[in-house]
């Protein structure tokens, strides 16, 4: 699935004309992202598919210079005809629940001001805004942050 998920995220950021640089747009490991999450123990990426089309995905991971115990809300994207479908609510409860069982007890993401439809399922969800970023993802581009204590 690495370059269907790719080209998903990529086309996501072009549609949208959001920031190339510091975003999941320009990740090294955006082109080989089964073998970047299966090198990880706590952290797994999903993918839905639809008649053999991936149509989203969404994954989770540690979160860099923070405990052990927070991961990163990942790369939750999908085609812009899917939304509204309650799959990106699904990847993410898939994602919550495997995190859980790694013994995460909190949940990080950073997202784009213009991805409202994704920061509302997120509030849905139980996330809430903070003031600053955490950890260090490296996507300075992304100024909302969100947590959740799971």
């Amino acid at each position: 699935d690495n370059p269907f998920i790719a080209r998903l995220i990529r086309s996501v950021f072009e549609e949208l004309d959001a920031p190339r640089e510091g975003s999941a747009y320009s990740d090294p490991s955006l082109d080989y992202m089964f073998q970047h999450y299966q090198s990880q123990s706590r952290a797994r990426y999903f993918v839905a598919e639809v008649q053999g089309k991936v149509i989203a995905g969404c994954g989770f991971g540690p979160l860099p210079n923070e405990p052990e115990h927070v991961c990163e809300l990942q790369k939750m994207y999908m085609l812009p005809e899917c939304c509204g479908l309650g799959i990106g609510q699904k990847l993410v409860e898939a994602c919550l629940e495997y995190a859980r069982q790694m013994h995460y007890t909190q949940c990080y993401l950073e997202t784009l001001p213009d991805m409202v439809a994704a920061q509302k399922l997120y509030q849905k969800m139980g996330f809430r805004y903070l003031d600053q970023p955490m950890g260090n993802t490296g996507h300075n581009n992304c100024p909302v942050w969100m947590l959740l204590d799971m």
